[in-house]
């Protein structure tokens, strides 16, 4: 495990050095980080500050491209970036705010980047999951309310899991996936279905 805060100077370089040294190559990479300042995270978008605003995109959206850079040289024999977003990006949710146009930027961010380095056989794609019980998504004002609505109107009518989030990275992550890139796949047991 190695130190990794995208907002310090050298952290992001370091990690990815070490990944050199230590293995040469690197087959695949998930970024799974998210932040908003809570005053902005809480309030209307439309009154975001501009430092917050700034800082949300920062961490939770130009911190892939950024990864996506460290990690071309390492995959000299394709791999796959993966990113997590959420339907927020695509509708309007009550209460995710100031990350909904974030997770928008982000989600055409693997757009542009599949563009980019699908030439180098690297497939980029946004993993969104339905509404999880993380540390993140705990500062979401009326989180409980957000999982029990998603929970009814889900076709599965069912909450989705780590683990189901897991299974849908590892078969991105191998070889199964290999013609696919610039996508957004929706792993919420049918939630984004009924905007």
């Amino acid at each position: 495990m190695l130190a990794l805060d995208v907002e310090q100077p050298g952290q992001l370089e370091a990690v990815f050095d070490a990944i050199g040294a230590r293995w040469g190559r690197l087959d695949f990479l998930l970024h799974s980080i998210a932040f908003a300042p809570k005053s902005d995270l809480h309030g209307r978008v439309v009154d975001s500050s501009r430092e917050g605003f700034a800082r949300a995109m920062d961490i939770s959206c130009h911190s892939f491209a950024r990864m996506a850079r460290l990690a071309q040289p390492l995959m000299k024999e394709g791999g796959s970036l993966m990113t997590m977003s959420y339907v927020g990006a695509e509708e309007v949710i009550s209460d995710y705010g100031l990350m909904g146009p974030v997770k928008a930027a982000l989600e055409a961010s693997v757009r542009y980047l599949a563009a980019e380095l699908g030439p180098g056989g690297i497939r980029v794609n946004a993993v969104s999951p339905g509404p999880l019980a993380t540390r993140a998504a705990s500062g979401i004002p009326h989180f409980d309310a957000l999982l029990a609505q998603a929970a009814q109107r889900a076709p599965m009518r069912r909450l989705v899991d780590i683990a189901d989030v897991g299974a849908l990275c590892a078969f991105l992550a191998g070889d199964g996936s290999s013609a696919m890139t610039g996508n957004t796949l929706y792993v919420d047991a049918g939630y984004h279905i009924l905007g």
